[in-house]
């Protein structure tokens, strides 16, 4: 597929227009996690229910690297992002009780850069989170600091159309802890709608992450407390309208561990440093790998449900998870 969509914007460039053909969809399968603690019969963990797990594997080479995932409003299908500059989209499968089964429908297909044809170097598409705004998708991307927007439908066959102004200087954000998190607030909450960004590891002179509101009557630079050596990896808006943070830490002796953190949005504003409630963490005794994308949806119970993506960096000592959690009020 990536290579179809290259030899189609060449043949754009010279001013034919190609009829786009579409390639079969990325064959995955999914083996369930029935058990986020193994060993244990424990569900909850802090204010997280785990519910379902999958071990998701695919023969295609381009199937891996997932950053972040965002889910359509009918809760079923997705757009995520690769961080080597692809689109992953899909839908999920669940069974009779409603509970995940796998993932179909999967294409992946290489992101346009404003020149109209796909980008391969890395440090030019290094693709990090997304988020929806009505009629557009928003990328977030570190090395060469931005925010892109995409049109909506259209965002796989289009360049973006413009870049939003990300306030925060590009001497300020490291260059592969940069942009990790975009995410759009809801229009109804104090953040009025505006899309937000939050820095990996890119701190201030109190040691604390840079983040942004880009727009509406909170736009300004504002600070995420940092807490030990955990990285901020993505984030969400509930629809209670708080965010929630995934974040991650690694080392060599201690290994990958993840932590979710609730911040309130109206604590959100400039010039102030947020901090929030842990919601779960979790280290390699538990069923996590380098977890770098989260959702969330209002579920027809009622409840909140929280879904987590993993990274598995194109290696085979590392996996491509799908985590699903209630949160727990």
């Amino acid at each position: 597929m990536k290579s179809l969509l290259r030899d189609c914007a060449v043949v754009a460039m010279l001013g034919v227009a190609p009829a786009m053909a579409h390639a079969a969809p990325v064959a995955v399968t999914s083996e369930r996690i029935e058990t986020f603690h193994p060993g244990s019969s424990e569900t909850v963990f802090g204010r997280l229910e785990f519910l379902v797990g999958l071990v998701m594997k695919s023969p295609d080479p381009n199937f891996g690297g997932w950053s972040s995932i965002r889910l359509r409003p009918d809760q079923t299908h997705f757009v995520g992002v690769i961080d080597n500059g692809d689109w992953i989209t899909g839908a999920l499968v669940r069974d009779a009780a409603g509970r995940l089964a796998g993932i179909a429908d999967v294409d992946v297909t290489p992101m346009l850069a404003k020149s109209g044809r796909p980008d391969a170097r890395k440090e030019k598409m290094d693709a990090e989170s997304l988020a929806f705004r009505t009629g557009e998708v928003l990328v977030s991307f570190e090395r060469v600091h931005r925010v892109d927007v995409y049109p909506d439908p259209g965002f796989q066959t289009s360049p973006p159309k413009r870049t939003l102004s990300k306030l925060i200087p590009d001497a300020r954000l490291k260059a592969n802890k940069g942009l990790e998190t975009v995410v759009v607030a809801p229009a109804n909450g104090p953040l009025a709608g505006s899309p937000v960004i939050v820095a990996e590891e890119s701190l201030n002179a109190a040691g604390d992450n840079y983040a942004a509101v880009l727009e509406g009557p909170r736009k300004g630079i504002f600070y995420v407390r940092r807490h030990g050596a955990f990285d901020i990896s993505d984030g969400t808006f509930l629809p209670s309208g708080d965010l929630v943070l995934l974040e991650r830490s690694f080392s060599l002796l201690q290994g990958v561990a993840i932590r979710l953190r609730l911040i309130r949005a109206d604590d959100i504003r400039p010039d102030a440093t947020v901090d929030g409630e842990e919601l779960m963490v979790a280290d390699l005794s538990y069923k996590i790998d380098n977890m770098e994308g989260v959702d969330a949806f209002h579920a027809a119970d009622g409840s909140t449900h929280l879904v987590l993506v993993s990274d598995n960096n194109n290696s085979f000592l590392q996996s491509n998870l799908m985590l699903e959690f209630r949160l727990k009020d």
